[in-house]
Parts: C-alpha cells; sequence; structure tokens
C-alpha cells in the first residue's frame, strides 16, 4: 500500500546520506497521505546502504504498524505529534548533522545573519528548552515532539513560514510540503548553521541582518508576490 509515497519517502532518506547529513543509522524522514491519515517512515537502526522501499513502515497517527515487518524508527511518536498538531506540513526530516546539533548542544538558536538563511527560514531556527526528567523517563519522543509545538507556539511561528527547529541538546528537525522538502530544508538549516558558527567565530558582535532584508529575500521567494524562479 502506498507505494507511491513509500518510494518517496525512500528517495528523500537515501537524500540524506548524499547530502552528508547522516552517519551510520542517525536519521530518519517520513512522508503523511493525509487522505488516508497514514504516514510512512524509515525503519528503525537499518543502514541506508541495506534499505529499500519495500523496508519502510507505514504508520497510522496513533501510532499503529498497518504495513511493515520492521520496527519503525524511534522517533517514530515525534513524527506522529507533528503531523497531528501541524495538518499542511506533509513530510518530516530527523538528522544529527555536526553544526546543527553544535547549536543544539550550546542550547543556541540559529540566528538571521545572511541572505541565504532568509530565503528559506523566516527569522531565527528557534531551539526549545530541555526536557525535564519526567518528559525524559516518560514517553521520551512523544514529549520531543510537544516541546517542538510549545516553541512553535510560544514564538507565534507558523510552521510553513518556520520550517525547522532544534531540539536542546539533541538535534534539528525540519519539515515541509513533502519528503523531499523536508530534507531540502535540513540541507539549508545545516548550511547556515555553518555559516553562523564561522561567522560568528570572525565577528563575535555581529548584529542580526536588518529586518527590511530578511524580509526581502523571504518574500521573493515566499509571499504572495514571489518572483524566484520559474513560473510552472
Amino acid at each position: 500500500m502506498l507505494e507511491k509515497l513509500k518510494q518517496q519517502v525512500y528517495e528523500a532518506n537515501m537524500q540524506l546520506t548524499e547530502l552528508g547529513l547522516v552517519n551510520f543509522t542517525w536519521g530518519n524522514v517520513s512522508g503523511i497521505d493525509r487522505q488516508e491519515k497514514l504516514f510512512v517512515i524509515k525503519p528503525s537502526g537499518v543502514a541506508y546502504k541495506d534499505l529499500c522501499p519495500d523496508d519502510l513502515v507505514v504508520v497510522d497517527l496513533k501510532g499503529n504498524i498497518v504495513e511493515g515487518k520492521l520496527r519503525p524508527s524511534s522517533d517514530t511518536p515525534t513524527h506522529i505529534v507533528l503531523y497531528n498538531h501541524f495538518p499542511e506540513i506533509k513530510g518530516i526530516a530527523h538528522t544529527h548533522s555536526p553544526w546543527a546539533v553544535s547549536f543544539a548542544a550550546a542550547g543556541k538558536s540559529i540566528p538571521e545573519l545572511n541572505t541565504t538563511h532568509a530565503d528559506t527560514f523566516n527569522g531565527d531556527i528557534p531551539i526549545t528548552r530541555e526536557l525535564v526528567k519526567q518528559e525524559i523517563q516518560s514517553n521520551y519522543e512523544e514529549n520531543t515532539g510537544k516541546v517542538i509545538v510549545e516553541t512553535l507556539k510560544q514564538r507565534k511561528l507558523l510552521s510553513l513560514e518556520m520550517k525547522g527547529i532544534l531540539v536542546n541538546r539533541h538535534g534539528p528537525f525540519t519539515w515541509g510540503i513533502d519528503a523531499k522538502e523536508a530534507v531540502y530544508n535540513a540541507k539549508v538549516l545545516e548550511i547556515v548553521a555553518e555559516m553562523d558558527y564561522h561567522t560568528m567565530t570572525l565577528s563575535p558582535n555581529i548584529r542580526i541582518l536588518d529586518q527590511d532584508i530578511q524580509n526581502k529575500h523571504y518574500l521573493r521567494k515566499h509571499g504572495e508576490n514571489a518572483y524566484y524562479g520559474q513560473v510552472h
């Protein structure tokens, strides 16, 4: 079932390795069929070189395995929380990419310092609070999703304007209109994290990009009157 979606999610997972976003089995991508209320996700702990589309697991929005012989990613409960809270997103990616994890480990958001950042993310990429002991010991992955939702709501951020976040001491989650875009956003997040690290090293007192240029770069690609790219 969902063979087309399985192929799309498989290709998105393989992109994680092609783009240098994962080592070993440290990452996962999922994609959802909103009409069927089912999503497809990478199985837990399976090396990318051994992965094939039939290995992917079909899960419902309550966490029940609908199809698949393997256990789904251990991060499946996080994906479920995000899909249930944000009906507009249709793909989610999670990695442990090093530059993004560096900011997450430091408990720092990724500030908007350049137009490369502004082209994709509308503002600083936020960092969640740390989970408390009870949240870690009980339903850890579900609570990871909940703290992502909490952070976006507290900061009044829309999920399709801020398409990524850092989970404190953990790493990045990104999302989009499909699995492919979720991976694209994961790569952009990693690139701007590296750029920011070097910029902040060279200029520790660097100021945030001016709001006018932030808005210009974001809206020319994503606004109502966007003009970047070609008309299809």
